[in-house]
């Protein structure tokens, strides 16, 4: 199958292709660049052939011969949304659709979108499904909804969108983020030798390690269209939802000698918990791989092989605000988010 993925030097991105490339497929790649600085080690044996260029300048010659796409190239995480929100709807809401309309006039039959369990917002009720009302808090989640909006009725028999909303990230990437939560505790424990959180960690969280949702990608772009057509599945597994507070001690324990504190009731409201029985019994060959435990000692092995530094983790290419904002301030992108030529 010829595929193009976008964001193909991006956390997720920089994983993916490996895997697709190796189970026979033809893989394009897509990326704007803005985290091409961010290169935490040399974890790929083999890489994507990646066009230059925005998604928004996609264009239908692009996608010629093209037979599915996995569109993961957002501005991503609630930080950045809030950046410049008028942007964020303008790249991960509108260039989304626009892509993915462009992606079916163009006869591409499969189309994968990568989504989010953020979209759940703050949840009442037990572990939200598939089925649950949507609740989203930022920028970044509003968009999510309002991409599965306007994609799910381009559905036909030509034309098969996939959403996979996934939990939040973690683990080891080349292309790595110390902006998500159990990335962010180790390298803290890693180079402070401190966790001081400043809530009292009670929110929920589901976890999925980026491997994790990797296979998922790969599971649905392989399954029956009928099982996959036009469905929505939360990627993760059931096991890994964690309060932020057993989150913070599991990587306590696994980066021994890290004292570990916590405060009192933060600002953040968002909390939920997700089920993910219905991508364990539907999607065939998926199965999470991973947990807390194992992605902790996973990290904590490459920061030891790589000797991480504290200026390293501290740098702005593996935190996405901080990124961004160099590439604003120094003007090499302008107020659209366009490169500076």
């Amino acid at each position: 199958m010829k595929v193009i993925v976008t964001g193909t030097e991006g956390y997720l991105g920089s994983l993916l292709p490996t895997l697709l490339i190796e189970r026979g497929h033809e893989v394009i790649g897509v990326d704007t660049g803005f985290y091409k600085v961010g290169w935490l080690y040399n974890g790929t044996d083999i890489t994507a052939k990646t066009l230059n260029k925005d998604i928004r300048h996609i264009t239908s010659e692009d996608l010629a011969g093209v037979e599915a796409i996995v569109h993961m190239a957002e501005l991503s995480n609630d930080p950045t949304g809030q950046l410049s929100p008028n942007i964020t709807y303008d790249i991960n809401h509108k260039g989304s659709v626009r892509l993915a309309k462009l992606a079916k006039e163009s006869g591409v039959r499969r189309f994968v979108y990568m989504s989010s369990c953020s979209v759940y917002g703050v949840a009442t009720e037990g572990d939200v499904t598939e089925a649950s009302p949507v609740n989203p808090q930022t920028a970044y989640a509003e968009c999510k909804t309002l991409v599965e909006r306007d994609v799910q009725p381009l559905a036909d028999d030509d034309f098969s969108p996939t959403f996979m909303r996934n939990a939040t990230a973690f683990g080891a990437s080349p292309r790595m983020r110390f902006d998500i939560v159990l990335n962010n505790l180790a390298g803290l424990a890693w180079t402070t030798k401190e966790i001081k959180m400043t809530s009292d960690g009670t929110p929920w969280r589901p976890l999925v390690h980026a491997l994790d949702i990797c296979k998922a990608i790969v599971c649905a772009l392989e399954a029956p269209r009928d099982i996959v057509h036009n469905q929505i599945f939360n990627v993760g597994d059931t096991s890994n939802n964690y309060r932020v507070k057993e989150i913070a001690e599991t990587v306590a324990d696994i980066f021994t000698g890290c004292q570990l504190s916590f405060g009192e009731n933060g600002a953040d409201n968002r909390s939920y918990r997700v089920s993910f029985e219905k991508i364990n019994t539907v999607l065939p060959g998926f199965k999470c791989d991973w947990n807390a435990q194992r992605g902790a000692q996973q990290l904590y092995d490459v920061f030891k092989q790589i000797d991480m530094t504290e200026e390293t983790f501290t740098s702005r290419g593996f935190t996405r605000l901080k990124q961004l904002e160099y590439l604003i301030r120094t003007q090499q992108i302008d107020k659209d988010f366009f490169w500076v030529k």
